[in-house]
């Protein structure tokens, strides 16, 4: 019989597809990776819940853009398996991250594969599609932006700027591997990114509908259901102000002081569940 404990692990290793076989993170012993257990990607990717809400987020961030929600729209199944998409950014990232090299670059090489049968038309007629350049930029910035706004807030709110712009170089790698060009790779960069590109980020029903069936996708289980609802009202309070209103999401102040929290608790049950995460795996290879 499973103990609690057990339980919340295995069901979120469920929740991100961890265990599946799909990403490879105990071999070759002694390979370090792209990073290394020394880099700041190990760092800012090693927490489960900072990782969650930074994806929510993400998630929320990258639909404003009209390209990458054309692929969403047009080359998934949003509606029926929004947890799917989540699922596959996450063992994307933890075995960029945590696998060895040969594992890193076989994820990216898929990815690649798969981009090259994503694109069509915006609504407006204007051609999209999955490998220009400008839009991975754009996808990977959303990404690294949130998850690196979670880890300051719910991990290390003292860490160094240079220590932050090191993770961003870093992490670009596999953003440029992908195809992407000009890739911020500091804060000051990203910041400066975000604020030129706002003006061609929109809203409308598509949007709308594809914001919905993310806040709709139900918990996995009802012992998960708590950290589903503060991870998404986590991941809703992370996101730029200017980005939470053209949802219509902003939060009031009380609730975002509720909704962080709420974090600090689901936090550290789940830190004290995971016992067997990428990170940990990760670092047994490399010490082997």
């Amino acid at each position: 019989m499973f103990g609690l404990r057990d339980r919340i692990e295995r069901q979120v290793h469920g929740l991100v597809g961890f265990g599946e076989g799909r990403v490879e993170l105990d071999s070759p012993r002694g390979d370090p990776g792209l990073f290394g257990p020394g880099s700041a990607a190990w760092r800012v990717h090693a927490d489960f819940t900072a990782m969650l809400i930074g994806g929510i987020a993400a998630l929320f961030l990258q639909m404003l853009h009209p390209g990458a929600l054309a692929g969403v729209w047009d080359h998934s199944d949003f509606r029926r398996d929004m947890a799917k998409r989540l699922r596959g950014t996450a063992q994307f990232i933890s075995g960029t991250t945590f696998g060895p090299s040969t594992e890193a670059e076989r994820l990216i090489a898929r990815v690649r594969m798969i981009h090259d049968h994503v694109q069509g038309r915006l609504p407006d007629g204007t051609p999209y599609s999955a490998n220009d350049p400008a839009l991975l930029t754009f996808v990977h910035v959303a990404e690294v932006s949130s998850f690196l706004a979670a880890h300051l807030r719910y991990r290390e709110p003292l860490m160094p700027l240079p220590e932050q712009d090191r993770y961003l170089r870093e992490y670009a790698v596999v953003a440029e591997r992908l195809g992407a060009e000009d890739v911020p790779k500091t804060k000051r960069e990203v910041d400066g990114y975000l604020a030129a590109i706002r003006p061609a980020l929109r809203v409308d029903a598509r949007t709308r509908e594809v914001a919905g069936a993310l806040l709709a996708e139900p918990a996995p289980s009802a012992l998960l259901g708590p950290l589903r609802e503060v991870a998404m009202e986590a991941g809703i309070d992370l996101l730029p102000r200017w980005a939470a209103r053209m949802h219509g999401l902003d939060l009031s102040e009380p609730r975002r002081l509720g909704v962080r929290a709420g974090v600090s608790g689901v936090g550290r049950v789940a830190r004290w569940a995971l016992r067997d995460g990428s990170a940990m795996r990760a670092r047994r290879r490399v010490s082997a």
